[in-house]
């Protein structure tokens, strides 16, 4: 399986020791991720980072697994409650002085938010090459101001699961 490296900049600690190890030079550029095109998949810049800041990924990622409809519908079902969590936690957090409770309520929401994303990803909307995202972007693909992005990234995202994109 090829992969490529990825670098997670929260954890990137700025050694650099991956710049010295990259045979190709893909770790060194503008932005402080990794270049896709020039990276050969080696993987001596993750075994380099001292932070662990660099791992590898497949450059062709596995199709999602099937779920059951019932599974799909509970997780949707959770999520829609996260959210509103969510918005009931940010609409405590602006109305507090405290920073106590600013920070309380920070916290939970990052919690809430984490715990959304991992049910938005279980129910197969967070992986940019299931049918349901592709799906998902046809949709948004009617919003006339974000229909160039929206058909780039079309262009850009395979969908790897066997499902038909429907709109």
């Amino acid at each position: 399986m090829k992969e490529h490296a990825y670098r997670n900049l929260k954890l990137c600690s700025k050694d650099c020791l991956c710049l010295f190890v990259c045979p190709t030079g893909a770790a060194d550029n503008e932005t402080g991720q990794i270049d896709f095109e020039t990276c050969i998949g080696c993987g001596a810049c993750a075994r380099a980072c001292p932070s662990h800041a660099i791992t590898m990924i497949p450059n062709k990622m596995p199709p999602q697994k099937k779920k059951e409809p019932e599974v799909i519908k509970a997780l949707s079902h959770l999520l829609r409650e996260k959210v509103e969590i969510i918005r009931y936690l940010k609409n405590l957090l602006d109305k507090t002085e405290i920073e106590e409770e600013k920070r309380l309520y920070k916290t939970f929401i990052h919690s809430e938010r984490v715990m959304a994303e991992d049910l938005a990803r279980e129910a197969g909307y967070m992986l940019p090459q299931s049918s349901n995202t592709h799906e998902l972007l046809l949709k948004l693909k009617n919003n006339k101001e974000k229909e160039e992005e929206i058909e780039k990234l079309l262009e850009k995202l395979e969908v790897n699961d066997k499902e038909e994109v429907r709109v």
